[in-house]
């Protein structure tokens, strides 16, 4: 996991680190006696000296921990999602004509035999789009709520209610992050369940306006909360406990003596877990977001009328609990393994007591 400066700073987007290394590689040669080693190298014919700029470690709770977050975000959700976008793609037609889709092995072989091995990925560039999106502003606005709750709530109730405040910043981050998914999740529904509606994005969403209008691409908005905001509450809720009690009960040293790797391994075990959760409250609502996307007009009563209460709850879970299951591991994956190469500590783990009150201080020195 280990990267040397040179090639971090090859790999990450210069934003994240202020101009004051580079000022410093800049004037350090240039501070140095005219009799100095690097000079004589140069004057030798040698390799030419160059000072390094040391790497810049980003503060907690900056811009640029902020921009990192966001990017990490984005990286852990649009390659996860467009990954699995097969499976994704067997689910949505299972919901959607449960006669036709019976189960999941028929659903991959009614696909290939209608569609081709391409058709595996109909929907993928709205998937990608769409959820990069929205794993921008779910992690970036996590953080960001998570600090705020915190910092309103004060040290003392912040440690005592943190899974709250953990529910609180994730539901606050989706409300927003839902509204950058929404006409997006809109046409890929559509392209993946209507085949011959478009090829993808660029035709599917203008033909898809012209249909229904712009305002037509939210009407799956309050069902998409329905469905996002609780799976987000259980994601990052689970899965911050989930770890706090790995490192607590199941690893023998300290979270901060752990290897780079096995932190990252605990993230995506912490995070396959919390998938579980996840696909089994947001399961309804995900039925709902598919049937009002894929038919026009209808409204949560034809749902719940043509599907019935059990088949809301559980038309499509097995497939969608592998698959939530394995995107939300490696999501956690792949945002902790980001931060871990920006410099940044992984999410979870023991929470470090609250600082002391000054009128504890005071108590202590009397």
């Amino acid at each position: 996991m280990a990267l040397s400066d040179r090639s971090r700073e090859s790999l990450l987007p210069s934003f994240l680190y202020s101009s004051a290394a580079r000022s410093f590689a800049g004037t350090s040669g240039a501070a140095r006696l005219p009799g100095s080693a690097p000079a004589a190298a140069a004057a030798g014919g040698g390799a030419p000296f160059s000072v390094e700029a040391p790497r810049e470690k980003i503060e907690m709770y900056s811009p640029a921990f902020y921009a990192a977050c966001t990017a990490g975000g984005i990286a852990s959700c649009g390659l996860t999602h467009m990954a699995v976008t097969p499976l994704d793609l067997v689910k949505c037609n299972m919901q959607i004509d449960p006669v036709k889709y019976k189960s999941i092995s028929s659903g991959f072989g009614v696909l290939l035999k209608e569609q081709g091995a391409r058709g595996f990925f109909r929907g993928w560039v709205p998937t990608l789009l769409g959820y990069s999106a929205q794993g921008a502003c779910k992690f970036g606005f996590y953080e960001f709520f998570k600090k705020y709750y915190s910092d309103i709530a004060g040290p003392e109730y912040a440690q005592k209610y943190k899974t709250l405040i953990y529910l609180a910043g994730s539901a606050s981050a989706e409300v927003i992050a839902d509204v950058a998914l929404c006409p997006f999740e809109a046409v890929k529904v559509r392209v993946q369940t209507q085949p011959g509606f478009a090829r993808g994005l660029s035709d599917g969403l203008p033909k898809f306006v012209r249909s229904e209008g712009a305002l037509g691409l939210y009407k799956g908005l309050v069902p998409l909360w329905g469905r996002q905001i609780p799976y987000t509450m259980m994601k990052f809720a689970s899965f911050e406990t989930i770890v706090e009690l790995i490192y607590k009960h199941a690893v023998p040293i300290p979270k901060s003596e752990c290897s780079k790797s096995t932190q990252l391994g605990i993230s995506f075990a912490g995070g396959y877990i919390a998938g579980v959760f996840c696909a089994i409250v947001s399961h309804p609502a995900d039925n709902l977001v598919s049937f009002l996307n894929n038919a026009k007009g209808a409204t949560v009563g034809d749902a719940v009328k043509k599907l019935g209460l059990w088949g809301l709850f559980t038309r499509g879970l097995p497939l969608r609990i592998v698959m939530i299951g394995t995107l939300t591991g490696a999501q956690w994956g792949i945002y902790d393994a980001f931060k871990v190469m920006v410099g940044l500590p992984t999410t979870g783990g023991v929470t470090p007591a609250p600082a002391p009150t000054a009128e504890a201080e005071l108590k202590a020195s009397a």
